[in-house]
């Protein structure tokens, strides 16, 4: 007899922190008791061990272009399968999909493949401090970079839904050189580079925020750290591990026209399976070990699986009607969200806020009301819908998401708000 999710929650307590291998997924912010375990999923469906069956908007927190058990993605994981998990040597299918990456995303002229966007995250920091022969970052509250020891001061997503604070476990010295500014803040940004630019290594951002849910950059506030960086001498590296591929394929650095130095990429890039990339220009990524000086490796890097699942994705997002419908569906979710917070998208990309002003930074966020939110969660649950379990998360639209599947969420959000 199956385990049911009751079941499965209290053994997973005896055996792991919490029940859950990632914070969020315990969901105690939006009321449960115990987390949702999923057994299955096909397109924008998903199916828990209990049988529910939910329309979902997480989609593995934005990976799924085309939706769970895409058949293409299957038919290239199950492909190179057949050859072998993992060789610990490079493969063909690395050098593909690096080629994908670096015609895909405008500032990137070489990439080296990892496993996580944690590990990107840390390694192009590292690439960035040896590159400047600089200690300092400026990252911005409510961006969320991985929990690399020295990016967790003021982060987002679980950090925030969580209320832990940003870094027990860290040692003093390495959140000291991390300045944390706030989003959207030239001023704020522009005083800290007058003081601290000699030694600034580089300026970290989530050039569209994905971590307090989706908060955009003002106009001209991207322009404004290019030119900053270019001024002191820093590097500026675009943490895309959520919008690469989502907002454009080259991601929101294509979309915004603004071209960092170092680019951060996951999710969407290895198709759903544990890969992720950072990338740059040559002169920069040669400092990588064996050719440079800076040392940087991963046992699982350029996994065979990954790179099946990722090139699958990335070459059929070469067509420009991929991102012509994903616009169309994620305007028609935001048109019938409307009515009952801030809905706040770029792209394929989108929160409804629980409250009525506009999203800029990380104070406006955590002003949501986080309780009627939870409330929502729960109905919407009921209901067969499954949103994100936090306030300060993102709603992905995929491919597999149709015109039904979006009408039937925008009634059951109604529902709750007496429409």
């Amino acid at each position: 007899m199956a385990l049911t999710r009751s079941d499965l929650y209290d053994r997973a307590q005896r055996l792991i922190p919490g029940g859950v291998n990632s914070p969020v997924r315990a969901m105690r912010s939006v009321g449960l008791d115990e987390p949702l375990f999923m057994r299955s999923g096909a397109g924008a469906l998903i199916e828990d061990v209990n049988g529910n069956r939910y329309i979902d908007w997480v989609l593995s927190w934005g990976p799924l272009l085309f939706g769970h058990a895409d058949p293409t993605t299957l038919a290239a994981v199950t492909e190179a399968l057949a050859r072998g998990t993992t060789f610990g040597a490079p493969t063909e299918a690395e050098v593909d999909l690096a080629a994908e990456i670096v015609d895909a995303v405008p500032s990137v002229e070489m990439v080296r493949l990892v496993s996580s966007g944690t590990e990107a995250a840390m390694s192009a920091v590292r690439l960035a401090r040896a590159a400047t022969r600089r200690d300092r970052l400026i990252k911005f509250a409510g961006n969320y970079h991985g929990h690399v020891d020295a990016l967790l001061a003021s982060a987002g997503s679980g950090l925030m839904t969580l209320g832990i604070p940003s870094t027990p476990g860290v040692p003093s010295g390495v959140a000291r050189d991390t300045i944390v500014l706030p989003f959207n803040d030239i001023a704020a940004v522009s005083a800290a580079v007058a003081e601290f630019g000699e030694g600034l290594a580089a300026i970290l951002v989530e050039p569209v925020a994905g971590n307090m849910g989706v908060v955009p950059p003002a106009p001209g506030f991207l322009e404004a750290l290019r030119l900053l960086c270019d001024a002191c001498g820093a590097l500026l590296v675009f943490d895309e591990v959520i919008t690469g591929f989502r907002v454009a394929r080259g991601g929101a650095q294509e979309r915004y026209g603004i071209t960092p130095d170092l680019t951060i990429l996951g999710k969407i890039v290895g198709g759903g399976l544990p890969a992720a990339a950072f990338g740059g220009r040559a002169e920069l990524m040669q400092r990588l070990a064996p050719v440079g000086d800076v040392y940087q490796a991963g046992t699982l890097s350029g996994n065979p699986l990954a790179t099946a699942a990722g090139i699958s994705v990335l070459r059929r997002l070469r067509d420009p009607a991929v991102y012509e419908e994903l616009e169309r569906r994620g305007a028609r979710l935001e048109a019938g969200l409307a009515p009952f917070g801030t809905v706040q998208r770029v792209g394929a990309m989108l929160t409804l806020f629980c409250q009525g002003d506009a999203v800029s930074d990380y104070d406006d966020a955590v002003r949501s009301d986080t309780e009627r939110y939870a409330a929502l969660f729960r109905h919407l649950l009921d209901r067969g819908v499954y949103f994100a379990p936090s306030q300060f998360e993102c709603m992905f639209v995929s491919l597999a998401h149709d015109d039904e599947e979006i009408d039937r969420t925008i009634e059951a959000v109604g529902d709750f708000f007496g429409n």
